[in-house]
């Protein structure tokens, strides 16, 4: 810790620059965790750096995303828990750049907070350093910003970027989906980190005791279902990559399916999904009664049990599956590709 650095009139403006010291102090052991062999540099400096290893590459290609947790951390706040959404954080783009095929990197985070609660801090940071191990990339910077007056004292807002890489001749595109390929769906953890708006409208969580059991969720409390960190996908997918023709992947986030999968289809072909094979969980069951929602608009909301789907060949999609649940994926077939000027169906 900086014990040279204090300044009283700073902080009487509501910005403590001691606080930021000790909630770096208190995340290091969790950064520990995420240290990759291509880390080149400790935090604390004003950039994060990193050694890239092309070995076996013909043209590596880096591929990057961004994204935040979004109004699902208002769920956070109400539950006083904030060792999970880190999770989210780095889920809600790893996922999006394992479409492509690239592995993730390396990561940074942003936290903007109405006031620095070093612990508090320190959680967050634990669950994006959690996400990191899942996903194997390295947290090597990232940011906290103090901002009085602008975020209440007891919230904050989280968001990060994550890059990968993938050699050129692997990228994963949808140049050659043909009709009669197989549709897999890899299960969600729950609602993930998209759709809170509407989430929070319906259940009105404000208003409501979010910690009570609720017998339509197995007992659960509604605050911890709905906390349920975003499901990490990148392990499972380059397993499989190394094994089977992947010809697209759709990472299902907010919009649903009808707006997700038909990103990774090809003009003249469409995704036919069969309603009765998604695993619907109980808690969009509870959201479609509660709130009195259509089934279409479920499907163009949620994910409705299925945060990601794989399409391969008909003749390989056996040996995918087995693939997928030898990597801890409980993976199964919603449906196929056909010719259609729809890019998706659901029936």
């Amino acid at each position: 810790m900086n014990s040279e650095s204090r300044s009283d009139i700073y902080a009487a403006a509501g910005v403590d620059i001691t606080a930021g010291y000790k909630a770096v102090e208190l995340m290091k052991q969790h950064i520990a965790r995420t240290i990759t062999s291509g880390v080149a540099s400790d935090v604390g400096g004003f950039g994060g750096l990193f050694e890239l290893d092309t070995e076996g590459m013909k043209k590596p290609v880096l591929v990057s995303g961004t994204d935040g947790v979004g109004t699902k951390l208002k769920i956070a706040f109400l539950m006083d828990r904030h060792d999970t959404v880190g999770i989210d954080c780095v889920a809600m783009c790893v996922n999006d750049i394992i479409c492509c095929g690239a592995k993730p990197l390396f990561f940074l985070d942003y936290i903007a907070c109405g006031k620095n609660y070093p612990e508090k801090i320190a959680d967050i940071v634990k669950g994006v350093c959690e996400g990191c191990v899942q996903s194997g990339a390295a947290l090597i910077g990232g940011e906290t910003a103090e901002m009085p007056g602008f975020y209440p004292v007891d919230e904050y807002d989280l968001a990060g970027f994550a890059v990968g890489v993938v050699d050129k001749e692997k990228i994963i595109d949808n140049k050659k989906m043909v009709p009669g390929d197989v549709i897999i769906a890899l299960p969600s953890s729950g609602v993930h980190s998209n759709g809170f708006s509407l989430v929070r409208k319906v259940f009105d969580v404000e208003n409501i005791d979010i910690k009570a059991p609720v017998k339509e969720l197995g007992g659960k409390s509604l605050g911890e279902v709905l906390l349920a960190p975003t499901k990490i996908y990148v392990k499972p997918v380059l397993a499989l990559r190394e094994e089977v023709n992947i010809k697209g992947i759709s990472h299902i986030t907010g919009g649903g399916f009808y707006e997700n999968i038909p990103r990774s289809i090809p003009d003249g072909l469409g995704a036919l999904i069969e309603r009765s094979s998604v695993r619907v969980l109980p808690i969009f069951d509870l959201l479609a009664k509660t709130g009195n929602i259509s089934t279409r608009d479920m499907f163009n909301t949620f994910n409705m049990g299925v945060g990601m789907s794989i399409v391969v060949p008909k003749d390989e999609a056996e040996k995918a599956l087995e693939i997928l649940k030898a990597n801890g994926e409980d993976a199964y077939v919603i449906g196929s590709i056909i010719e259609s000027k729809d890019k998706i169906t659901i029936r």
